[in-house]
């Protein structure tokens, strides 16, 4: 094998940044094959044209079955909106090829469970399925997660996670799909909740178990875009038509430890007015302490208990040295990155695991046990109550 032939589906938001990490990421760092921008497919036949001219890509197609079953397609990213992941990965990985899925990984479990089994089903003839949460990229995550390794923080007591946005907190911001509960699963909770719970997991070695939370939405009926379609139409009083809110705004929650005594303490909402994106990770151990905010993504703040308590405090590490996770084939120590690093360390991630017969990380068995605590969370605010993960 000397190439990965890479067809991407969907081409917004996510779609731009995986074609940038699928472009950058073999000029930068030594990959043990090459992947090629084969081919990019949309619903929308011109639409999909312009975005491969744009974005970088040999072809496009408005047909993402036929495009699966192409035998010169080796890899399917998925970068569409969460109603479609199930169907998409499923029969990407039963026509012999490798997924790259888009957090989160479905909009429930039992859609997340039939996923996983498909994906566990492919690995025993060598097909690869990993879900995107590119998060774990950024090097100051990856290099938290080195240090509670080697004991650093000593025994985890407390887990603090926000992902803080303010992107709709104007409510005469117009309807979209990531507000419809039929396209996008939840609202803060699977959208931006999903990455934290992920972070979390993945920085202290822990599975949450346990969780109470509660769910909010503060805006119920937002404007209709012109040309989009909704549920039933609302009032308002304004002669502006309005469609419903389906999914929370906001989410918080405390979560308990599978085989640890730490606590956790959880929120998402995509209503804290001058938080754009605000990823703030804090963990205190028996040890010591580890703080990170991406809004600063390049530092990592690290407490040593066993200092004198005259010199102690949180020492700022700026995470750009050459022996830092993934930075030595970036820039001088210093130079920071930026958030479409992450995508391309993902591509990096993915293309050497692949190439090695490995299973990439994080697979979709991980994907399924995000779900759970997101059901987790959703059933504890419906029923007011503490909700046990299943295994």
């Amino acid at each position: 094998m000397s190439s990965l032939r890479v067809a991407m589906i969907g081409h917004a938001f996510m779609g731009a940044a995986h074609s940038q990490a699928w472009r950058v990421a073999p000029r930068f760092f030594d990959l043990p094959v090459d992947p090629v921008m084969q081919v990019l497919c949309g619903r929308d036949a011109a639409r999909a044209a312009e975005a491969a001219t744009r974005l970088g890509w040999e072809e496009s197609s408005d047909d993402w079955r036929a495009v699966i079953a192409r035998e010169d397609i080796d890899v399917v990213d998925i970068c569409t909106p969460g109603d479609s992941h199930a169907e998409i990965a499923i029969a990407a990985l039963a026509a012999g090829k490798h997924v790259i899925c888009e957090k989160p990984l479905a909009n429930s479990v039992l859609e997340a469970e039939e996923m996983t089994a498909a994906a566990e089903q492919a690995a025993r003839q060598g097909v690869r399925a990993m879900v995107g949460f590119t998060y774990r990229r950024v090097p100051a995550v990856a290099f938290a997660r080195q240090l509670v390794a080697e004991g650093r923080v000593g025994e985890v007591r407390h887990v603090r996670a926000q992902y803080l946005q303010d992107w709709i907190a104007d409510p005469d911001a117009p309807l979209s799909w990531r507000l419809e509960k039929e396209k996008a699963g939840s609202g803060a909770l699977g959208d931006i909740g999903a990455h934290i719970v992920d972070l979390t997991q993945f920085i202290t070695g822990l599975s949450i178990s346990e969780v109470s939370g509660q769910l909010e939405t503060f805006v119920k009926e937002r404007p209709i875009a012109a040309g989009a379609t909704a549920g039933t139409l609302g009032g308002g009083g304004s002669g502006v038509e309005r469609g419903p809110v389906t999914v929370d705004d906001a989410a918080v929650f405390l979560a308990r430890f599978a085989g640890s005594t730490a606590l956790g303490v959880y929120e998402a909402t995509r209503f804290a007015t001058g938080r754009k994106n605000a990823i703030r990770i804090e963990v205190n151990g028996s040890r010591g302490s580890l703080a990170f905010d991406f809004e600063d993504m390049n530092v990592l703040e690290l407490f040593d208990a066993d200092e004198p308590a005259g010199t102690a405090g949180f020492r700022r590490i700026l995470v750009t040295e050459p022996e830092h996770p993934y930075v030595a084939a970036w820039w001088p120590a210093g130079h920071g990155l930026g958030y479409e690093h992450g995508f391309t360390h993902q591509v990096v991630d993915f293309v050497t695991a692949v190439a090695a017969g490995e299973q990439p990380t994080p697979s979709f068995a991980d994907g399924l046990g995000v779900q759970r605590v997101l059901d987790a969370v959703e059933t504890s605010s419906d029923t007011r109550s503490w909700q046990e993960i299943s295994a």
